[in-house]
């Protein structure tokens, strides 16, 4: 009997302590391309309008990662469950985007190693 007294105030301390894990993931050019095939995906250019108006991947959506205000509100009223796919030139701001992504509230964030620059250079 004590053992199934412990075990119902055990339960829900189990289930409450429990916090949504986050991915992070790195994917080098073929992985990525493959992930950006369906058309489901979410996926952001974070590099700045200029940047992005130089060039772009096909279907991808700017938000520029040094405007704060704009970034955090906009991935605020996204699906939080869903992988976000992102870039940018070279991979230093995609790598901190992760970051605010995960304290908003994502589960998973799915990076294009080396960039834009990558996807270019593998691209030709």
């Amino acid at each position: 009997m004590d053992k199934y007294i412990f075990l119902l105030f055990l339960m829900p301390l189990l289930i409450f302590s429990q916090k949504t894990s986050f991915s992070y993931e790195i994917l080098n050019y073929e992985s990525f391309k493959n992930e950006i095939s369906n058309d489901d995906v979410l996926l952001f250019d974070v590099r700045t309008t200029d940047e992005f108006n130089s060039g772009h991947i096909e279907g991808s959506i700017n938000i520029d990662f040094y405007d704060k205000k704009i970034f955090t509100e906009f991935f605020e009223k996204i699906e939080k469950s869903k992988p976000i796919f992102i870039y940018c030139r070279t991979g230093n701001r995609s790598k901190q985007s992760s970051e605010l992504l995960k304290s908003i509230g994502f589960n998973s964030v799915f990076d294009l190693e080396g960039g834009y620059t990558n996807w270019i250079s593998n691209k030709n």
